[in-house]
C-alpha cells in the first residue's frame, strides 16, 4: 500500500522550469503512489506565468503548484487522448510479447528435455572421478577462491529454493530498488522527477505511466509494497505463468495511472504521482477475484483471518469513500483503477484476450522458423 513520504531536502520551483531542484526556502511534499504533488510553491509574478504549459496548467508548471489550495481550470480533452491511445497500445504489446516469450520458453523447455540423455551420460563421465581428485583440487585452492564457491553455492542453494513468483518478483524488486537509490543522486533529480512521476499537467506524459510504477521516494513506500507482491507472487505466478503476470502487472501500472490522470483533470487537482501500488492491486484484485476463498491475514495481527473476497471488498470499499470524500493520502483512483482492471481481466480478460493469442503464437512461429505447416508449442490454450 502507499504511505506518505517526505523530501528531506529544500525544493526550488524552477527544478521544473529547468534550474536547480533544491533551495532553501521551498519545501516539496510527495504522496506516492499513485497520489504525489508538490506543495507551498510560491506564488509566480504575472509576468512569469506567460509560458504556454504554465497558462495550460492553470497555475502548475510539471506539478508544481504555485497557488496552494486553488483550483486549476478544466484541461482539454485532447490531453488525455495521447495517454489514452499509449495505455491501449502498451497493453496490447504487453499481452503479445508475453505470448512469445511464453512460446519461447515452451520451446527452450522441450529442447531442454531432447538433451537430457546427453547430459546424463556426461553426469557419468563426472561422478567416475575418484574422490581423492576432487579433494586435491579443493586443497589446491586458495581461502578467497574457497570462500567465494561457498558464497556462490550459499545463493544458488537460495535461488533454487524459491518459488517461480518469487524469482519473477525478485527481478521486480531489483528495478525499485535501483530507482530508489537515483531518486538520492542530485545530478539525476529533474530526470528523476520528469521521467519517474506521472502527472497529466507535465509535458511529458506517456513513458512516466509506466516508469512511476517502479519509482519510490521512500524507502518505507517501497518496502511495503514490495512486501505485498512478494506475498502474492506464488499464488499469480501459479494461476497465470510468470508471461501473462508480467503483462497484467505492467499493463495495471499503466491503467491506474490513466484513471489518476483521469480523475486529477476532472477534478482540477494536478500533481505527480508515484509508486506500484496500482499494479500491485491489480495482482491483489486478480487473486482475490479466482481464489475469493482464500484466507489472508495482517503481520502484525497474526491471529486475525479473513478471506480473499472480503478484503477485496474492504479495500475497493475503503478507495471509493476517499475518492468521494476527497482523501489525500492516497491516489485513491489509481487504487479503484488497477483492482477494477483486476477483477475485469480474471472475470473477462482472460478468455478476450490471452485466450485468443494463438493466431499471434502461430503467425510468430511462422516467421521464426519459416515452417507454417506445424502446430508451435504452447500455442493454444494455457493457463488461467
Amino acid at each position: 500500500m502507499a504511505w506518505r513520504s517526505n523530501f528531506n531536502k529544500w525544493i526550488k520551483l524552477d527544478s521544473i522550469n529547468g534550474s536547480s531542484l533544491f533551495s532553501k526556502n521551498k519545501r516539496c511534499t510527495l504522496h506516492p503512489q499513485q497520489r504525489c504533488g508538490f506543495r507551498k510553491a510560491q506564488r509566480q509574478s504575472e509576468t512569469k506565468r506567460s509560458h504556454p504549459e504554465e497558462a495550460d496548467a492553470g497555475g502548475y508548471k510539471d506539478g508544481v503548484r504555485t497557488q496552494p489550495g486553488a483550483t486549476v481550470p478544466l484541461r482539454k480533452p485532447d490531453r488525455l487522448f495521447r495517454p489514452l491511445v499509449f495505455t491501449v497500445g502498451f497493453t496490447g504489446c504487453s499481452f503479445g510479447v508475453a505470448a512469445i516469450l511464453q512460446y519461447e520458453s515452451v520451446k527452450s523447455r522441450v529442447q531442454m528435455a531432447m538433451e537430457e540423455e546427453n547430459k546424463e551420460q556426461q553426469e557419468k563421465l563426472l561422478e567416475a572421478h575418484d574422490t581423492t581428485y576432487w579433494h586435491n583440487w579443493w586443497n589446491q585452492l586458495s581461502d578467497l577462491q574457497k570462500q567465494v564457491i561457498l558464497v556462490m553455492s550459499g545463493i544458488e542453494e537460495w535461488w533454487s529454493g524459491l518459488s517461480e513468483g518469487q524469482k519473477t518478483v525478485t527481478g521486480i524488486i531489483a528495478i525499485n530498488t535501483a530507482v530508489l537509490c537515483c531518486w538520492r543522486i542530485p545530478s539525476m533529480q529533474r530526470t528523476m522527477v520528469k521521467y519517474f512521476t506521472s502527472n497529466p499537467a507535465s509535458r511529458t506524459r506517456c513513458f512516466p505511466m509506466v516508469l512511476s510504477s517502479f519509482s519510490h521516494y521512500s524507502i518505507i513506500h517501497m518496502m511495503a509494497n514490495m512486501y505485498v507482491l512478494w506475498t502474492f507472487s506464488t499464488s499469480i505466478v501459479s494461476l497465470l505463468g510468470k508471461e501473462q503476470f508480467l503483462a497484467l502487472y505492467l499493463s495495471g501500472g499503466v491503467i491506474s495511472s490513466y484513471a489518476s490522470y483521469v480523475f486529477k483533470t476532472s477534478t482540477r487537482l494536478l500533481g505527480p504521482s508515484l509508486g506500484a501500488s496500482g499494479a500491485i492491486m491489480t495482482i491483489l484484485a486478480a487473486v482475490c477475484t479466482k481464489i475469493p476463498e482464500a484466507k489472508l491475514g495482517i503481520i502484525l495481527l497474526p491471529v486475525v483471518s479473513f478471506s480473499a473476497g472480503n478484503a477485496l471488498k474492504a479495500v475497493v470499499a475503503m478507495d471509493t469513500a476517499g475518492l468521494l470524500l476527497g482523501w489525500r493520502f492516497f491516489d485513491h483512483a489509481a487504487h479503484l483503477g488497477g483492482a477494477l482492471f483486476g477483477v475485469w481481466y480474471i472475470l473477462y480478460g482472460n478468455e478476450m484476450i490471452w485466450r485468443k493469442r494463438e493466431p499471434l503464437v502461430k503467425f510468430w512461429h511462422a516467421l521464426r522458423n519459416g515452417s507454417p505447416g506445424r502446430a508451435p508449442p504452447g500455442g493454444g490454450g494455457g493457463q488461467v
